[in-house]
């Protein structure tokens, strides 16, 4: 294993660069990092790799375990675009004693994902494509005690702004463009305030970060909603991609002197953040999911498919990790909470696009997830799903062509729904896991520690404390 490090010398010294900031992703789908100096990047750091505190880690080791090795993956290794003379690089996860990787690595198991789907004989590999949507703000404020609990948010661009001043230069001025309520789809600057920097945003990741973009565009939401589109890759890779899009998005913000964020449902009553996941199947360079099926799907793809919608309330537990996803899952918000099969209808969560009918481009859209994710563990579920389906013939039920949510409520009730609530998803979870063991791709450590933590940080912190609103409902019964 002679001269690993060479290839991270080598861009590290071409760009007169000398530190190397490295990078995992916690179980939640964070990315955390710890640096090192030039003269740390040796061979030893790529094949033994560098000690830290697991216990320390959200999801990860107890404290009388703690000892985890990160060991930096070369191929990984990008300039970082927001920090002078650094380099950035992705790490994997080991046990220190026994070698192995880690079960709780979240990239590991895209890894085992990717391995497993060969085994199975369907295909040799999978193709993503993941909508990542998010918000830009000029300024948040929240915050929580025992006596108070508030947030704020603040956007140039947000339609409740209209009457209000705002400040340039010194001067007062109101402009009044801006995306009206739920009418933020494509408009033209000046309504779209945030164009240049989505621009750079998009710069940022083809140049820096080696990302190829489809195009970039103001969303439907008043107040900052965006979206750029990144081109389908594999799972591991399109996964890199994705924590590498955050964190794109988050610095060029802080650098035009805003703050993004990937929260679903940051304001009420207006369209909320999803992250609508396209994958397709392939072997030997050929597309497995065209055919003469519904939608022109192939038999295997409609078992896939069948295989989501048979788990999807259990996908839901990691796709949509947060109290707050279910705030968006909620009918007239474009939000799929039905978990049913249609060509073209935004409103169902499996959708196949119809733009194109090369067998290239058949794929199935899974609309319910949201960026809150962690893509390692989402990506993975959802091809474990799939495989699932395919092995086991299942059927997504009849194709519902008309608008979903205005179906009447009797009709509505006999189809099968995503999760209302993060606890009613962790309770799916526990209940339906066993295709995920498959190949050892996820552990039942992993899937306890998963709806463990998520109970324990999301739901009863939830739970526990009164609501600003309840104060309107109930203060005076």
């Amino acid at each position: 294993m002679a001269n690993e490090a060479s290839k991270v010398l080598k861009l590290m010294k071409d760009n007169n660069c000398d530190m190397l900031d490295i990078k995992f992703t916690d179980l939640p789908g964070t990315w955390q990092h710890v640096s090192a100096p030039i003269s740390e990047v040796v061979d030893s750091l790529f094949v033994d790799g560098t000690g830290f505190d697991g216990s320390s880690i959200r999801g990860f080791q107890t404290i009388d375990e703690s000892d985890m090795l990160l060991v930096p993956d070369a191929s990984t290794a990008k300039v970082d675009p927001f920090f002078k003379g650094q380099v950035t690089i992705i790490a994997d996860i080991r046990d220190p004693l026994t070698g192995e990787d880690y079960t709780r690595d979240p990239r590991n198991i895209a890894k085992k994902a990717e391995a497993y789907l060969k085994t199975t004989g369907v295909g040799d590999g999978s193709f993503w494509g993941p909508e990542v949507e998010f918000f830009v703000f000029d300024s948040v404020q929240f915050g929580y005690g025992p006596n108070h609990g508030f947030h704020h948010i603040d956007s140039d661009e947000g339609i409740w702004n209209s009457g209000a001043d705002t400040m340039l230069d010194g001067m007062t001025l109101n402009k009044g463009a801006r995306p009206p309520h739920k009418g933020g789809y494509f408009p033209a600057p000046p309504a779209d305030t945030q164009q240049e920097m989505r621009s750079q945003m998009v710069r940022t990741l083809i140049d820096a970060f080696g990302i190829a973009v489809e195009k970039q565009h103001h969303e439907v939401a008043t107040a900052g909603q965006g979206e750029i589109d990144i081109v389908f890759d594999e799972l591991l890779k399109t996964a890199d991609n994705v924590m590498a899009y955050k964190y794109v998005i988050k610095n060029v913000a802080n650098q035009f002197g805003k703050v993004a964020t990937f929260m679903p449902k940051p304001i009420f009553e207006d369209n909320g953040t999803g992250m609508h996941t396209h994958q397709s199947i392939w072997r030997d360079g050929v597309p497995l999911f065209a055919g003469d099926e519904y939608a022109g799907l192939s038999k295997l793809a409609i078992n896939y498919i069948g295989g989501l919608i048979k788990h999807g309330k259990a996908l839901m537990a990691l796709a949509a990790p947060t109290t707050n996803s279910y705030k968006r899952l909620t009918p007239g918000f474009e939000a799929p909470t039905i978990l049913a099969l249609s060509a073209r209808n935004r409103s169902a969560a499996c959708r196949i696009p119809m733009y194109s009918q090369s067998p290239k481009a058949k794929r199935v859209e899974f609309r319910s997830a949201d960026p809150t994710c962690n893509p390692y563990l989402t990506f993975a579920a959802m091809l474990m799903a799939g495989l699932d389906g395919i092995e086991n013939g299942y059927e997504p039920g009849e194709p519902l062509e008309h608008d979903l949510f205005d179906l009447p409520a009797d009709e509505l009730a006999k189809l099968p729904q995503v999760p209302s609530s993060l606890e009613e998803a962790l309770n799916a979870l526990e209940e339906d896991h066993d295709f995920l063991l498959k190949g050892g791709v996820f552990t039942e450590d992993v899937i306890s520690a998963w709806i463990n933590f998520r109970r324990e940080n999301d739901v009863d912190p939830v739970r526990l404390r009164p609501h600003p609103y309840e104060f309107f409902l109930s203060f005076d019964a």
